[in-house]
């Protein structure tokens, strides 16, 4: 949706979408916020409690029965394997889709990792496709006034035209924009706990064949998974720059971290939304 200031103070229900790379601070505000009177919806959340929840467990049973002691006991249904997933706790949506590499040290062939990606991205479609009818949800069933979208990262990669057309019919999108200071923390962050990520396939066959050439590595069997995770973040991060820009050009507004990093409440968080607002007026 597009605003003046005026219509954006006059709009009785608020429905922000936040858009930027993990670390950026989306979930922080949205949580901030959370106390008040906004629903907070993540979109990472969905995509582990309703459409990846299945394939997360099937993995973690695969990786128990490989256990003489666990395997009897699920064969026998003497004990029972589910998933602990919060908002703040998404570790078994990252451990599912896995990483790249030497399956000796916890990594996957090609053609697992990539449907392991296709799933997460069709998972991450149907998540934000899932946005209309939870803010419905949100005013009808709890009573909450506004909404806050916590959308992942990687929904400027999805390449789906649909999802932004959604996203910008029923929400304000607000890209979170990393100043440099933040932009170099969350490479150092990703050099100290390298995590798994999702990855457009055309660029991760590109940048695959970049560093198996660089680092003369013949097969991915023989790569260090978290060395490729450390090696491939910040061109990870540097693609999706102008993917977000170009999303919040047309369908949105664009603040930074900095900005977002000085919001203590509601009316601070709405004023800063009104300063991106007018900036593009």
């Amino acid at each position: 949706m597009k605003f003046t200031v005026d219509t954006f103070r006059q709009w009785p229900n608020k429905r922000i979408t936040l858009l930027g790379m993990s670390g950026v601070g989306k979930t922080r505000i949205a949580n901030k916020l959370m106390h008040g009177n906004w629903f907070h919806y993540s979109g990472d959340y969905r995509i582990g409690t309703r459409y990846l929840d299945e394939p997360i467990l099937d993995n973690i049973k695969q990786k128990a029965m490989q256990i003489p002691f666990l395997n009897d006991l699920l064969r026998t249904d003497s004990i029972y394997i589910c998933n602990n997933i919060t908002v703040e706790n998404l570790k078994p949506v990252s451990s599912f889709l896995g990483k790249l590499g030497n399956p000796e040290r916890g990594g996957l062939p090609l053609d697992e990792f990539k449907y392991r990606q296709e799933l997460h991205r069709q998972a991450e479609i149907a998540a934000m496709n899932d946005v209309p009818g939870f803010i419905k949800k949100a005013c009808n069933l709890y009573g909450y006034q506004h909404f806050i979208n916590d959308a992942g990262g990687s929904v400027c990669d999805l390449d789906e035209q649909n999802v932004l057309t959604t996203l910008a019919e029923h929400t304000l999108i607000l890209y979170i924009k990393a100043s440099e200071k933040n932009e170099k923390e969350l490479i150092r962050r990703a050099e100290r706990d390298p995590k798994p990520l999702y990855y457009r396939e055309r660029f991760l066959d590109e940048q695959l064949s970049t560093y198996l050439q660089e680092q003369q590595i013949n097969y991915i069997a023989q790569m260090d998974p978290d060395d490729f995770v450390r090696w491939i973040f910040p061109k990870l991060f540097y693609s999706r720059i102008p993917r977000y820009e170009a999303i919040a050009k047309k369908y949105g507004y664009t603040i930074s971290t900095d900005e977002l990093a000085a919001v203590e409440g509601e009316d601070s968080f709405i004023a800063l939304i009104e300063a991106a607002i007018a900036r593009t007026s």
